[in-house]
């Protein structure tokens, strides 16, 4: 499961890059994604069909479109090596290595004068939406916390803002579509930036990075489900005239692993299930619980107050 990157070679001489993204599907059924490069919303060369047995997995599968069009392709996993053939025009062999690539500001430290909101000690700054305490489980060796028990909201209320946030989705190989690793990251309580595992798939605004119902990710960073990702997230909240008219809707830049998946989306409207509340008045970040054990940890904002 997860990424693989390295080269595939032609009988004719002819070599290029190939990575995979191989995705666990439950009863030792896998899915290999082989793609020209990485973070790129651009069709797979080909998709494969594994099954697990003796140790390693065996795929197969025929390219159905692109430059590869017609290719028969074979080929195992079998511990760090994905390797195999492919015959058509052209035929030849391919080999790829497993890689981990981690997002670049995995642990950023919260600036001078960052609310902190999560550094993995506590809960406090976490209350229920009648205003409980927080029902989450805490991780200490992980410095994170856990789904569980209902939504939370931070007691803390922030109108524009910059968020950094880690999250985990679960390993749930037999899950599908909103059932996979389902949570959300929601600005103000009203403005829903989703976070699924969604790795491999296509990247839909009810996908991870997307804005829920209202923007597709620009391209799909979600990376392998038990692997820590980050969004760095930049919010403008709605602006109102003095008659309480909205003039111009909330604006939502969101940086997935490092890479830019949403740019100053407009979201006319809060997202679906969200708090609710005045959107002319500050909002708390709410978390939701959509009852799977996503793990969050090193949550901090700073506030800009209509700097941006």
């Amino acid at each position: 499961m997860g990424d693989w990157q390295g080269t595939w070679k032609s009988t004719g001489g002819k070599e290029a890059p190939l990575v995979a993204q191989v995705i666990a599907l439950g009863d030792g059924a896998y899915q290999a994604n082989l793609l020209d490069e990485f973070d790129k919303r651009i069709p797979a060369l080909v998709v494969l069909q594994g099954k697990e047995a003796d140790g390693k997995v065996a795929f197969n599968g025929k390219a159905a479109d692109g430059k590869l069009r017609g290719s028969e392709w074979t080929g195992a996993i079998e511990g760090e090596k994905f390797t195999g053939t492919f015959k058509g025009e052209p035929s030849g062999t391919f080999e790829m290595k497993k890689v981990v690539r981690l997002s670049p500001t995995l642990g950023a430290k919260p600036p001078e004068g960052a609310v902190v909101l999560f550094d993995g000690t506590c809960l406090d700054h976490w209350q229920t939406r009648d205003g409980k305490d927080s029902p989450w489980k805490l991780l200490p060796e992980e410095k994170a916390m856990e789904v569980r028990g209902g939504g939370v909201i931070s007691r803390k209320k922030f109108g524009d803002c910059k968020l950094h946030l880690e999250f985990r989705t679960p390993f749930m190989p037999k899950a599908r579509g909103q059932g996979r690793g389902n949570s959300g990251v929601y600005l103000q309580g009203r403005y829903e930036v989703q976070v699924l595992d969604s790795y491999g798939l296509s990247g839909e605004s009810n996908e991870c990075g997307g804005i829920y119902g209202c923007g597709k990710p620009i391209v799909n960073m979600c990376a392998p489900p038990m692997q820590w990702q980050t969004y760095d997230i930049t919010f403008t909240a709605p602006r109102f005239d003095a008659e309480g008219k909205k003039i111009k809707n909330a604006t939502i830049t969101v940086i997935h692993n490092g890479v830019l998946v949403q740019d100053r989306t407009e979201v006319p409207n809060p997202t679906a299930a969200h708090w609710g509340g005045d959107p002319k008045e500050p909002g708390g970040l709410h978390l939701q619980d959509h009852g799977n054990p996503v793990q969050y940890r090193n949550i901090w904002i700073v506030e800009t107050k209509g700097e941006m």
